[in-house]
């Protein structure tokens, strides 16, 4: 990569992690499509601002990372994913905290107004958005706790909170189908801590992949794929072969994974898994709205 210029617009846009924002739209997309699917009209305010305050969660979340990972040593120069802003110099101390601080702050902002359609618990919500955003990287990611949280907060949370917005309650098949977000979304992380499993060990970080081991881990990659497709049965019934395209995508994906094995070459599998986030999302709204 050329040289970066510090703190300019090409090292924050490298440091925001572009690729990443479909994991956060995804669900957001998903609650509204399943509130329309129950016959309930789009309230289009709060599903806007439900959007901005999941992508700026998600753009906090990543800056967090970045920079906690690098006070803490985990980025190393023997890191096989994609370059840090951080551990670059790409981005310097002082500008990274004022990021963190004002994206925090941004996400809440917008976040705010939704108490007027979801009422007060959404401040709840929305505290602990923030609260693990921050934990995630400091304790949940180093504990092998970071696919719990995938689940929760990019599939239960954001589609039932999304859902409950527009219409003011849930359902089993929502929850189902938040919780095949969840898995179809964590597919990404386990991809991405099968190829860190060498270096992860070294620095003392562990993650699901560490704890499993390499054919554990690409088994249970292929497992979250057809749980995700299970789980949308509920909610698709009789449609369900829409996710025939998703379904065929993520089989690729781990054949991929099997075929390389290990090393840099798996940060092409990370790019199209996260494309199949939005395969998973485009294939269940169209099942569900067509």
């Amino acid at each position: 990569m050329s040289e970066v210029r510090v703190n300019s617009a090409q090292a924050w846009w490298l440091a925001v992690r572009p690729k990443t924002l479909s994991g956060a739209a995804v669900p957001v997309v998903l609650g509204v499509a399943a509130a329309a699917a129950e016959g309930f009209g789009v309230l289009w305010l709060p599903a806007v601002l439900c959007l901005a305050f999941a992508l700026l969660m998600q753009v906090d979340a990543n800056l967090v990372n970045d920079y906690l990972d690098w006070a803490d040593g985990v980025d190393t120069a023997e890191r096989l994913g994609p370059e840090r802003a951080m551990a670059r110099g790409w981005v310097s101390e002082r500008a990274m905290r004022w990021a963190i601080g004002g994206v925090t702050a941004a996400a809440c902002a917008v976040g705010l107004p939704l108490t007027v359609w979801g009422g007060w618990w959404m401040v709840a919500v929305g505290a602990a958005c923030v609260l693990f955003c921050f934990l995630y990287t400091t304790v949940c990611s180093r504990r092998a706790l970071g696919d719990v949280l995938v689940l929760v907060f990019f599939g239960l949370v954001p589609v039932g909170a999304v859902f409950y917005i527009q219409t003011g309650g849930l359902t089993r098949e929502v929850v189902a189908l938040a919780a095949a977000c969840g898995l179809a979304t964590d597919a990404m992380l386990v991809v991405n801590n099968y190829r860190d499993m060498e270096t992860d060990r070294r620095v003392g970080k562990r993650t699901l992949a560490t704890l499993l081991g390499a054919r554990a881990t690409r088994v249970f990659l292929l497992l979250t794929g057809l749980a995700a497709v299970a789980l949308t049965v509920p909610m698709l019934g009789g449609r369900w072969w829409w996710m025939a395209p998703y379904a065929a995508f993520h089989l690729w994906n781990v054949r991929r994974v099997y075929r390389i094995g290990s090393g840099r070459a798996l940060n092409g599998v990370l790019a199209t898994v996260a494309l199949s986030i939005v395969v998973f999302g485009l294939n269940v709204t169209l099942a569900i709205l067509i």
